[in-house]
């Protein structure tokens, strides 16, 4: 039984950071992808950051320069080192991985920027 567990997010203020994880268990397979979404009120789920096993990245045009996504294959987990935060990246923030080709998510962390 493959199991997501999120830690990191919180309450910062317009300018601060914040650093996501998300460590993985229950499968010996490879995490094919691992990626963090995002959804805020009245809002569609919308994909941050993804990196693949290879290590290739893709972000949202709207956290590009701001945000780092990185893995630890040996731990199994994907990071998310998000820098000057802006109050419209409030949101409760979603890891998803996928193994053998099936998706799997987590329960999300909210994370809010405000003064």
């Amino acid at each position: 039984q493959v199991q997501l567990a999120e830690s990191g997010g919180g309450l910062v203020q317009p300018g601060g950071s914040l650093r996501l994880s998300c460590a993985t268990s229950g499968s010996i397979y490879s995490r094919t992808f691992m990626g963090w979404y995002r959804q805020s009120p009245g809002k569609q789920r919308e994909l941050v950051a993804g990196i693949f096993s290879g290590g290739k990245t893709n972000y949202a045009e709207s956290v590009q320069g701001r945000f780092t996504i990185s893995r630890d294959n040996a731990k199994n987990t994907v990071y998310l080192q998000m820098n000057s935060l802006k109050p419209e990246d409030t949101a409760v923030y979603y890891c998803k991985v996928v193994i053998a080709i099936r998706d799997y998510w987590g329960q999300g962390t909210q994370v809010t920027v405000s003064s």
